[in-house]
């Protein structure tokens, strides 16, 4: 079969679905890292990366802590890319090949904030963005603002390859951060000074999640 017609028919069915962003990984290489995935993923070689933009003025009320509307925005989002990832890994199943959905949040260790795989690694492999500061995937456009959601598959399909880019000189999102756990290199990201942050504005009744939003606001893209 023809990869590329295949990327297209995929790419061209998923922005159908309302996807803001698409771009396939080739997934041979961190398949280690992938957490009871092992039989499941035994025989995919590709993972396809959807995204959605959240609600710029959603995200713009949060400052310092998030917010009810942004919770219930947040799991609505979750939700949306869930189905439109059902949709496409069908689209691919009715094609004859297989296709794993994977949710946009599942965690399976809140902690180390781990889950089956990383949504933002194969957003990178894939040519969306890169791991910014924040320790989340920044695309160019949009920033931060977005949810992911993947689909591993056996589909033959073109693959696209790592921007290369990074966050330069901006650093909003290491003065925005009110658990000051964002450094001037992504590699000193302080997971557990997050995560606490996270506890406490659960802890407050803020939200019923762990989530914040106060990096993602203001992580907006080049304009």
């Amino acid at each position: 079969m023809d990869k590329i017609k295949n990327y297209a028919s995929v790419k061209k069915f998923s922005q159908k679905e309302g996807i803001d962003l698409f771009g396939v990984a080739d997934i041979r290489g961190v398949k280690g890292e992938f957490q009871s995935l092992e039989s499941l993923a035994k025989d995919l070689e590709s993972a396809i990366c959807l995204g959605v933009r959240l609600s710029a003025a959603i995200l713009s009320e949060i400052i310092k802590a998030p917010t009810r509307l942004y919770f219930h925005h947040y799991r609505t989002v979750n939700a949306y890319l869930d189905q439109a990832a059902l949709k496409v890994a069908n689209f691919i199943q009715r094609k004859g090949f297989r296709a794993l959905p994977i949710p946009a949040s599942i965690i399976l260790n809140w902690e180390n904030q781990t889950a089956h795989l990383s949504h933002k690694k194969l957003g990178v492999l894939a040519g969306l963005g890169w791991i910014g500061r924040n320790n989340l995937l920044v695309n160019e456009k949009i920033g931060s603002q977005m949810r992911l959601a993947t689909i591993l598959t056996d589909l033959p399909i073109k693959t696209d390859k790592p921007s290369g880019k990074d966050c330069g000189a901006c650093c909003l999102c290491v003065k925005a951060c009110p658990a000051q756990a964002i450094k001037e290199s992504p590699v000193d990201f302080d997971h557990i000074k997050c995560f606490e942050k996270l506890k406490e504005f659960q802890r407050q009744k803020l939200v019923d999640q762990y989530i914040c939003g106060v990096c993602v606001n203001v992580c907006k893209g080049r304009k």
